[in-house]
């Protein structure tokens, strides 16, 4: 089973990847539970609040895996998000996250530009160039970790044909 984290900072179209790569390849995709999450709250997000989406994306990871088919699996976004909003906002991470990351088997992480348009909406945080310094960090911590990966670019069908090239060159 391939896993692949689609990943990067926010409106980059990391969704939409996802869902079209898990239908290219007739398999099933983690949906991000986040931004549902902090949707439908109706006040600011806590610390308690993000560990409870952390624990949840955990659950997710573990039935999809038993869903996925034709020896694919596709994350949209992943722990390393979850790892660097606890860094950024809170300053720390709770250890358990760090050691999932360490103990998991990530095959190939999709990092996606910053160069489609952020569209601010009632939940995104970071636009400007935040969006830059994000993307640096991910691919920081996901090389801390040992982990692979390549950054995807291009709009629409383009973004789609250059991730699937990438995915490709991989397997």
């Amino acid at each position: 089973m391939k896993r692949i984290v689609i990943t990067g900072p926010e409106s980059t179209g990391k969704t939409e990847l996802a869902r079209t790569l898990a239908e290219h390849f007739q398999t099933v995709w983690v949906p991000e539970y986040a931004r549902s999450y902090v949707e439908n709250i109706e006040r600011a997000y806590t610390r308690e609040d993000v560990e409870n989406i952390a624990r949840y994306q955990l659950s997710q990871e573990q039935a999809f895996q038993a869903k996925a088919q034709n020896g694919f699996l596709f994350f949209d976004t992943w722990f390393i998000i979850t790892k660097i909003w606890f860094d950024v906002v809170y300053g720390e991470c709770p250890q358990w996250i760090t050691e999932h990351i360490s103990n998991s088997q990530i095959d190939l992480f999709l990092v996606c530009d910053t160069d489609l348009p952020w569209i601010p909406d009632s939940v995104r945080e970071n636009g400007g160039e935040k969006r830059n310094e994000l993307m640096q960090m991910y691919c920081r911590e996901i090389e801390s970790f040992g982990f692979h990966y390549a950054k995807v670019s291009g709009n629409g069908e383009n973004r789609l044909k250059n991730a699937l090239k990438l995915i490709e060159e991989e397997f």
